[in-house]
């Protein structure tokens, strides 16, 4: 703060003034009156002294306790000056997205686009179009159109032109390897990654296209590219071209790698072009690799009983042989997952679960261990002696070695014969009026339970009666509460166990790129653009993902809506160019989240230069 006064007035008025410097733009205010000078002589001998003792001793106060004293004139009959926008537009600018930057500062990204484009010409930052790119997708999902129209409710109000998103995509999808290893390099600075465990799963994402994309090829090297946008197997059976994406993720839920394939490969094709990657990113490191039965084939399973890693697959009971199942239903040599007491199943479906002695037994499990070694062909060939002393060469063929793991749950079979009674009831009501032209089985549909029997007289129309089929929920129920996993390690069946029930995080990470991220729909056609979105949408993970785990490492879980909804409400909004004042309240999250990250975003008022140091310290 300093002294203002106009030195030509006989009579000045002493003021105190006080700069506001915001980015680029100073602003110069007085926020108080000391006084004319006339009026200052009834206190003093000498007026200007005291206006001066007096603006020391404000700078003093504001230096010890970071507080002004300030006089604010306001209108109200100031009105809001008409513009050419046609929707009017927030004040509010959001801080929250520093929290963000902090994590995406730690990953280094910055460093990576400096060295993808050393030897480039452009004039515009990638590492800032990035930067906005991801947070717009944890914060508010859009196109990058969408994204671009809303950059000036960002504290920063960074400033590039809509081309510049397109060529940053391009630099993206052209160092993609480079990106994806980076990213998880620098994970490790933020939070310690445990890849002891490397979860593998499959996912797809539907474009609204009249037709998929056609194969061409490619003019330097004339190798034939397939299409990414194509017609493939769907869980929801859209009828829409599709994209495959592949994830790994750790222990903690973190992704790890990912790769985009044509919606028309098969899922078992991309994962080990993957773990090969993945192999080579974690240096030769061990680890286990866990899957659901989909990703689980003899080739996977040949793999990674390789190199000092293991596998852990969920395995189908109804795909085992009958040798196998005779074994699963041979109420024989079942032990209690919590104790390893002997029991037996027909013990576990029978006992008074309303007791509250038998509680710790019906949130138990039962299990049994039992051995599914397998010959697999090496690929090789080996001279073999025939009885009649001649000589052939045979294939090579080596022991597969691995083991299922069955478990029982009283509480999962009754949950399965629950929705299936449900189920049965549905296909009912759809026996009183059914209709054949619409009859068709499915696998999961109600349907399946309705058969249809066709008959007729000599001479007369074929009739066709529907009823529902017994022995197709007799069979069901055989499979009710039992689960498998297949795997070549020796630990204990319960750590087993427990790996695998962690595969629902992937499904997790999934979900949070489906519908937090909207990484669906894809306002792209280039297939280079495509993947380039998809890169920011697995950004927009991995730094969400991380700012969780630093959370939950500091003993506080938040849902993911709870942390967004936060970060989205910190805005502040500019008053005068002297300060800014917050737009939100306190929460558990901003409580958590500045003692976590420390930046001190929890003040009601900030000067522009505290804020401007906050993200300049972060950048």
């Amino acid at each position: 703060m300093k002294l203002y006064y106009d030195k030509r007035a006989k009579d000045p008025i002493y003021y105190v003034q006080q700069g506001f410097r915001n980015g680029k733009k100073t602003t110069t205010k007085n926020v108080e009156r000391i006084g004319k000078h006339s009026e200052l002589l009834k206190v003093t001998d000498d007026p200007l002294a005291y206006a001066e003792e007096q603006i020391a001793k404000l700078n003093d106060e504001m230096k010890k306790n970071n507080k002004i004293t300030m006089e604010v004139t306001i209108d109200f009959n100031d009105k809001i000056k008409s513009g050419s926008d046609v929707v009017s537009s927030t004040n509010g600018l959001n801080i929250g997205y520093f929290i963000l930057q902090k994590i995406y500062h730690d990953l280094g990204i910055s460093s990576f686009f400096k060295k993808a484009t050393v030897d480039s010409k452009i004039t515009y930052d990638p590492n800032l179009v990035n930067r906005f790119l991801t947070y717009a997708r944890i914060l508010e999902p859009d196109s990058k159109l969408g994204t671009y129209d809303h950059l000036y409710k960002y504290y920063e109000l960074p400033e590039f032109n809509y081309v510049h998103i397109l060529r940053t995509m391009d630099i993206l999808e052209e160092n993609y390897d480079e990106y994806i290893s980076h990213l998880f390099n620098h994970s490790d600075r933020i939070v310690p990654r445990d890849t002891s465990i490397c979860y593998f799963d499959c996912t797809n994402y539907h474009f609204e296209i009249e037709c998929d994309d056609e194969d061409y090829v490619d003019e330097v090297t004339g190798e034939i590219i397939k299409g990414l946008r194509k017609y493939g197997p769907s869980k929801n059976h859209k009828p829409n071209p599709l994209v495959e994406m592949g994830l790994f993720m750790d222990i903690h839920g973190i992704p790890i790698s990912m790769c985009i394939n044509s919606g028309s490969d098969n899922e078992q094709i991309c994962a080990l072009p993957l773990e090969k990657k993945l192999i080579r990113m974690l240096e030769g490191k061990k680890f286990i690799y866990c899957a659901d039965a989909g990703l689980g084939s003899l080739n996977i399973r040949k793999f990674n009983s390789m190199g000092g890693r293991s596998f852990i697959i969920t395995q189908s009971i109804k795909k085992l042989s009958d040798t196998l199942k005779e074994a699963v239903f041979n109420d024989y040599d079942y032990r209690l997952l919590s104790t390893d007491e002997p029991i037996t199943i027909k013990k576990l479906k029978s006992f008074d679960k309303k007791d509250e002695i038998n509680l710790p037994l019906y949130t138990d499990k039962a299990y049994k261990i039992i051995a599914a070694d397998r010959a697999v062909d090496l690929g090789l060939y080996e001279e073999k002696v025939l009885k009649n002393g001649k000589t052939r060469m045979v294939k090579s063929k080596a022991l597969l070695r691995q083991k299922i793991i069955v478990t029982f749950s009283r509480k999962t079979m009754e949950y399965q014969r629950y929705i299936r009674n449900r189920q049965i009831e549905r296909a009912r009501k759809l026996l009183i009026n059914m209709d054949p032209d619409s009859y068709k089985k499915g696998p999961h549909d109600v349907t399946r339970f309705i058969k249809r029997v066709s008959s007729s007289k000599s001479g007369d129309n074929v009739t066709d009666q529907y009823f529902i089929d017994q022995s197709v929920i007799e069979e069901e129920e055989k499979y009710d509460g039992y689960y498998a996993v297949a795997t070549n390690l020796d630990d204990a069946a319960k750590s087993i166990i427990e790996i695998s029930s962690n595969r629902y995080k992937i499904e997790d990470c999934f979900r949070i790129l489906k519908t937090n991220f909207s990484a669906c729909p894809v306002f792209h056609e280039k297939r280079e653009r495509i993947i380039a979105h998809f890169m920011i949408c697995y950004t927009a993970l991995l730094v969400y993902r991380l700012l969780e785990t630093k959370l939950n490492d500091y003993g506080t879980h938040f849902t993911i809506d709870n942390i967004t909804e936060t970060l989205k409400n910190m805005e502040v909004t500019n008053t005068q160019d002297m300060y800014y004042q917050s737009l939100y309240n306190g929460s558990q999250v901003l409580t958590a989240l500045n003692a976590v990250f420390g930046l001190g975003l929890d003040k009601k008022y900030y000067q522009p230069k505290e804020l401007n140091k906050k993200i300049r310290k972060i950048l």
